[in-house]
């Protein structure tokens, strides 16, 4: 019995973001803000650029990291089995491209870090897997409603620290990158 390397893409996303966790203690919080988190920066600073996309590589600590990486590592294996290493590639950097986008443009005055964007991506793209021509599966039906339909619903209600914003952009990148992949 060997140990596989079974999913590229999942796997080497969860050992980037231990790194980055990992560079965030060392260097004393410097990387998680300057290269992990993404928040309003002139477009002169080339980081402005990196942190669109890597911010979702960062964490506030091991508790948040754990949080995403465990959903991460159970839903993302057989999504990548299912539509391939580049597509899920793909898509994990269209929805980070998006919810950065979307923080800098629409929550100017914080930051923003984690994988829970891309987590809620891949929970709504899983509940695509199995859609057939003509139907939409049931199982969207009830994950927009439970847990996009949670995340306005806390967004409103609850005074976090928690981007429900993300979350719902992830959930929308899910379902229009299945949709789309599905043609």
């Amino acid at each position: 019995m060997r140990i596989q390397y079974n999913s590229p893409v999942v796997l080497t996303f969860a050992l980037a973001s231990l790194g980055a966790l990992i560079l965030g203690w060392v260097s004393g919080g410097w990387t998680t803000w300057h290269l992990f988190s993404v928040y309003r920066s002139p477009l002169s600073d080339p980081l402005t650029y990196v942190r669109l996309v890597g911010h979702v590589l960062g964490h506030a600590g091991y508790a948040h990291y754990l949080g995403n990486m465990m959903l991460f590592l159970v839903i993302g294996p057989p999504l990548e089995e299912k539509y391939g290493s580049r597509r899920l590639l793909l898509c994990i950097l269209v929805t980070a491209l998006v919810s950065g986008l979307v923080q800098v443009l629409f929550v100017p005055g914080t930051a923003l870090l984690g994988a829970s964007g891309i987590v809620f991506m891949l929970i709504v793209l899983s509940s695509l897997a199995g859609m057939r021509e003509g139907f939409i599966p049931l199982t969207l039906i009830l994950v927009v409603i439970l847990y996009l339909g949670g995340e306005v619903i806390d967004g409103i209600t609850t005074q976090d620290n928690v981007s429900h914003l993300t979350h719902i952009v992830g959930g929308l990148c899910g379902a229009g990158l299945g949709f789309g992949m599905k043609r």
